[in-house]
């Protein structure tokens, strides 16, 4: 059997980023082969990625990638923040976007069978995936893609890695990049208010209905209210009626025909939009600990 020394492991750690202990198994189990013992290691990363595979990721980043007509935005999750300040793992959400928008994969599961390698994982996108997580140790997941490919030009807005947008437009390229950036800000729902998907609307609705009811108006003044309300939503919401961030004395179609510009399109993602978070409760947490150690003493 060969020793195994702090060397050895030091050196198989470096290489994996596996924990510590883990190292040393490996190294034992491959009787000081590095190489085999990388091997086994790369086999429990595998593994380590199916048991965090049910952890929640709300986290993430938002990444885009544009050549000429051609763009792509994605956004890929975590489980921390902490991550998303990772080389490896941001390497990995950008590389996701330009492969989206060279091979336009039908969805994630296509997405992740695109050939790639990063940090000794591969060959595809996918295992490449299985393996940062075992390497980093946190689940991680491609939520949603879009690809632009329709013809029309294309600009793209990153605020920091949490909101990004793609617009499709033509005209000027300065005007397009104020309407990402005011699509980031204002976060509409549709270009127009004939375009707001019928469900936001009835919920609006609702709303505005338990208000009149509140009101103790009479039945008339009340419908009058219900709409005016659900009127005034719906410019709030659709792009080309919202006041430009840049200037409130125009709306944003306004700005555009003063550009000679029109948007045929907008995409916005932000991070974790709609995912239910873990909430701990840290206190709760150390309580459950400390009446176990107690039990077990």
């Amino acid at each position: 059997m060969a020793a195994i020394t702090a060397s050895m492991v030091a050196e198989l750690r470096a290489k994996t980023d596996a924990p510590m202990m883990e190292c040393k198994k490996a190294l034992t189990e491959a009787d000081g082969d590095m190489a085999k013992a990388e091997e086994l290691l790369r086999v429990k990363l595998g593994t380590k990625a199916g048991k965090a595979a049910s952890r929640v990721t709300a986290e993430g980043v938002v990444t885009s990638f544009v050549n000429g007509t051609t763009g792509a935005m994605i956004e890929v999750n975590c489980e921390t923040d902490f991550v998303t300040k990772n080389d490896s793992f941001l390497a990995l959400a950008n590389a996701a976007a330009k492969l989206v928008a060279e091979h336009n994969p039908a969805d994630i599961a296509a997405l992740g069978e695109l050939p790639y390698s990063q940090d000794g994982f591969g060959p595809t996108l996918e295992e490449v995936r299985k393996g940062l997580i075992g390497k980093i140790g946190e689940n991680m997941s491609f939520r949603r893609f879009k690809r632009a490919a329709g013809g029309a030009k294309i600009a793209n807005y990153l605020h920091g890695t949490r909101i990004g947008v793609l617009v499709e437009y033509e005209g000027d390229e300065t005007a397009a990049k104020d309407v990402a950036m005011h699509v980031a800000a204002m976060k509409p729902v549709s270009l127009t208010s004939a375009e707001v998907p019928a469900e936001l609307i009835e919920k609006e609705r609702s709303v505005a209905a338990a208000k009149a009811v509140e009101s103790g108006k009479p039945a008339d003044i009340a419908t009058k209210m219900v709409e005016g309300s659900v009127q005034k939503y719906l410019k709030e919401v659709s792009l080309f009626n919202q006041s430009f961030v840049k200037n409130d004395k125009q709306t944003v179609e306004q700005m555009l025909k003063a550009a000679a510009t029109t948007v045929s399109a907008f995409t916005l993602y932000v991070v974790g939009e709609g995912i239910e978070k873990k909430v701990d409760d840290f206190a709760a947490e150390v309580a459950a600990q400390v009446a176990a150690a107690q039990a077990a003493a």
